[in-house]
């Protein structure tokens, strides 16, 4: 599982021109589900992200985590992520799994999220999306699960 996550002082998620997703200071978190990952990564990739300290403390620095913040999570599934561009000049997806897999795994870290106390919105599982970003800093993290331990 892949999450590419940005710093944001605000962000929102468009679908045929209705907003369906917005917060204000939080992660925006683009997720990728490979194939043969599990609750495991899930519960991996949550535990690391909503502790990781990445958000300034009053000395400007990054000391604090989304939970110190009290931020808030929009959570956006994008299987591109797990596109490989080795060969060739067009994307292979053969990594990406099903998407009736996928979309179990995506709730199930949405609903994770949810359960340490994190105010979350998502957009649309398969749905082309618009994504509009008020990155912070900027900072962007990409953390894959098989790299934690």
């Amino acid at each position: 599982m892949i999450a590419v996550i940005q710093r944001v002082s605000s962000s929102s998620v468009t679908v045929n021109e209705k907003v369906v997703g917005q917060i204000g200071q939080g992660l925006n978190i683009l997720l990728g589900v490979k194939k043969g990952d599990t609750i495991e990564d899930v519960n991996k990739l949550v535990q690391k992200i909503v502790n990781l300290r990445i958000f300034q403390d009053d000395a400007g620095k990054m000391n604090l985590s989304l939970l110190d913040v009290n931020g808030e999570a929009l959570i956006i599934s994008q299987f591109t992520l797990v596109g490989n561009v080795k060969k060739g000049r067009r994307p292979s997806f053969d990594s990406s799994e099903k998407p009736d897999i996928a979309k179990v795994l995506y709730e199930s870290f949405v609903q994770e999220v949810q359960k340490v106390g994190i105010h979350t919105q998502t957009g649309e599982f398969a749905a082309m999306m618009d994504v509009e970003i008020h990155n912070d800093g900027p900072v962007t993290f990409i953390i894959d699960s098989c790299e934690l331990n």
